[in-house]
């Protein structure tokens, strides 16, 4: 059998034409096709501003830049995560500092964030910005997240990359009820793609305005922000010290098509975690739990294999790629990477992320997945963990 991914991407014939029609059009980039993008992604999720950006790690830096996180600012994320979640608030010159994660969700734990807020406040340390990210496609616990912002006076920054598609309380993720700013991935691996992409979400028309104009160089072409009248229509100025985070016309192609299946893959996506719970639930390793409030977008199908007997989470990942099974890890806590131990962080600091790192494995899950390959991820794993325990 040929090597079978954790996930990869969908593209079919209307992706092709897609991308094909603006490579025969007059802009390759930042033009119609863009807007048409950005529209259609804040439609099917009810938000009123959305910014398409080059990925997602210019969406979080842009975020964090639009709610003016300084060097003298507090952000915290959660340790399970990919670093771009941290690195963001490191760019502005602030300070990071997570909060653990939920044994059960493995999303940032409300009981832990309201337990820090506590003593933040009484140390007056209190953060800028929370930055909750919805791990694997399924939402934190934004409505508890959002009554704490409301009462220590900090901003959110959903970090959704894994979730585009997935709801909250029936509400599409990324609709910014309970958040100032809500941040989409679309690489290669993600729920729809872009093959690098990324957006910027949010009700608030003047953070949308500092976005686009942040996402390209700091320039502005509108006559009604510069600081003297116009010299003509070739005029612009440059208000911020910005950045070069534009998306191109032929990514936006593809997103378009993209979000015209996005409600098939999570369906599919659905079907196959289904699959795997029925097959595996007699199995000793932990399956993930979907909170009630939540429907997943499934960006990703984790399970933690138990210390019970010989079984070993390494053994297993090894003998699952030996299979051409590309199982994976995610993630390896933030606070633990080699960089992070010069802001003084060590292991330990946050053991419920460490303990679920220690155990987990990312199994194959994307739309493409056929029956027969889910099948023998399924028949492999349990041949791993049966030689094992």
């Amino acid at each position: 059998m040929n090597f079978i991914p954790y996930g990869t991407q969908c593209i079919e014939e209307e992706e092709i034409e897609a991308v094909t029609d603006v490579l025969r059009s007059s802009y390759l980039t930042q033009g119609p096709v863009t807007d048409v993008f950005e529209h259609t992604v804040a439609s099917y999720c009810g938000v009123k501003e959305a910014v398409a950006v080059c990925n997602a790690t210019a969406a979080l830096h842009l975020a964090c830049k639009a709610l003016d996180v300084q060097p003298c600012d507090v952000v915290w994320t959660s340790p399970n995560t990919f670093v771009a979640s941290a690195n963001c608030a490191l760019y502005c010159g602030a300070r990071i500092d997570f909060v653990d994660i939920c044994p059960e969700t493995y999303n940032l734990s409300v009981d832990s964030l309201q337990e820090k807020l506590v003593i933040a406040e009484k140390n007056n340390c209190l953060p800028k910005v929370v930055i909750p990210v919805h791990f694997a496609g399924q939402s934190c616990d934004m409505k508890n997240i959002r009554q704490l912002a409301d009462k220590y006076g900090f901003k959110i920054i959903e970090d959704a990359s894994h979730a585009i598609g997935g709801r909250y309380l029936n509400q599409p993720i990324g609709t910014c009820e309970y958040s100032d700013i809500t941040v989409f991935s679309f690489h290669a691996v993600k729920v729809i793609t872009t093959a690098e992409g990324g957006m910027c979400l949010t009700n608030n028309a003047e953070l949308a305005e500092k976005i686009k104009r942040y996402r390209t160089h700091g320039i502005t072409r509108d006559a009604s922000l510069m600081t003297k009248p116009s010299e003509g229509a070739w005029y612009y100025q440059q208000l911020d010290l910005g950045m070069n985070y534009r998306i191109t016309e032929i990514q936006c192609a593809l997103g378009i098509a993209q979000m015209k299946k996005l409600d098939k893959f999570i369906e599919r996506r659905h079907h196959l975690a289904w699959q795997y719970y029925q097959a595996l639930k007699v199995l000793p390793i932990t399956l993930p739990m979907m909170h009630e409030a939540c429907y997943s977008a499934y960006h990703l199908y984790v399970v933690q294999v138990s210390e019970v007997g010989t079984c070993d989470r390494k053994q297993v990942f090894d003998y699952l790629r030996s299979k051409h099974i590309g199982v994976n890890v995610h993630y390896i806590p933030v606070h633990l990477q080699p960089y992070y131990a010069q802001y003084g962080f060590q292991e330990g600091d946050f053991p419920v992320a460490e303990a679920y790192y220690r155990r987990t494995l990312t199994l194959p899950l994307y739309p493409g997945l056929t029956e027969s390959q889910q099948t023998f991820v399924i028949k492999t794993l349990q041949e791993a963990i049966d030689g094992l325990v």
